[in-house]
């Protein structure tokens, strides 16, 4: 229909943009704002190729990328095997998948507005990085929201603003990825989505482009603060949809 077309095209705008500003939030508002007229499952299928693109890109430009892989594979790879583990939560069609997206949104929205900054020692990140990844990973597939406990994580580990932004694009690829293999496997893909996610990726290309100008003049932390808020807000609604 055209107005699902429409808003699929609103929405991959706005993700854009908050990415291009932020450096974040492309996957979280995509499957936010998609999951008010659509299931989880069906959100994550047509968001793969533009949130895709989008973090190929950010990861790409970073000066880092070799240094983060060789301290961040671990993570990675444990990311493959949560969402091995947590695919079949997602694509099962089971009726609370809604509300745990929902309350995955809440604690990610609760932790960007208290700003709570955890610290992770040297001598624990070994063991503590690939048992992370594992987590994020089946979160990532049971909900399609990739940045717990990633984002907190890769903040703890102290990292500049440049580096960090490039972790992120690592954490969100490898999720996307990891995901995309589930949703093979489930025959997830169809043709049908193609002229959607199309649509959705120019959307988003045109919003992370806007997004990058529109951090010169916009205060980020204003910005981030109206995005926590909103993201809470979806969160909540999400989440108590099925009691409403």
């Amino acid at each position: 229909m055209d107005w699902i077309l429409a808003f699929t095209a609103a929405t991959f705008f706005l993700a854009g943009l908050v990415k291009g500003v932020l450096g974040l939030g492309l996957p979280t508002v995509a499957i936010g704002l998609l999951g008010l007229i659509m299931t989880p499952a069906q959100a994550v299928v047509l968001m793969f190729v533009p949130t895709l693109v989008t973090n190929i890109w950010q990861l790409a430009i970073g000066p880092s990328l070799v240094p983060l892989l060789k301290r961040l594979w671990p993570m990675l790879a444990g990311i493959f095997v949560g969402a091995w583990i947590g695919g079949g939560i997602l694509m099962g069609g089971n009726s609370w998948a809604g509300s745990a997206l929902g309350a995955a949104l809440v604690i990610y929205a609760l932790l960007g507005l208290t700003a709570v900054r955890f610290y992770v020692p040297p001598r624990a990140e070994p063991w503590l990085t690939p048992v992370l990844g594992v987590i994020n990973g089946f979160i990532s597939a049971a909900t399609g929201v990739f940045a717990i406990p990633g984002v907190p994580y890769l903040q703890a580990l102290n990292l500049n603003k440049d580096d960090l932004v490039q972790g992120l694009g690592l954490l969100f690829t490898a999720s996307m990825l990891a995901l995309g293999i589930v949703l093979a496997h489930e025959r997830a893909f169809e043709m049908s989505v193609a002229g959607p996610s199309a649509v959705a990726l120019a959307a988003a290309l045109i919003g992370m482009f806007i997004g990058q100008k529109v951090r010169e003049w916009v205060p980020a932390e204003t910005f981030r603060l109206c995005f926590f808020i909103g993201m809470l807000l979806l969160g909540a609604h999400l989440a108590l949809r099925p009691w409403l």
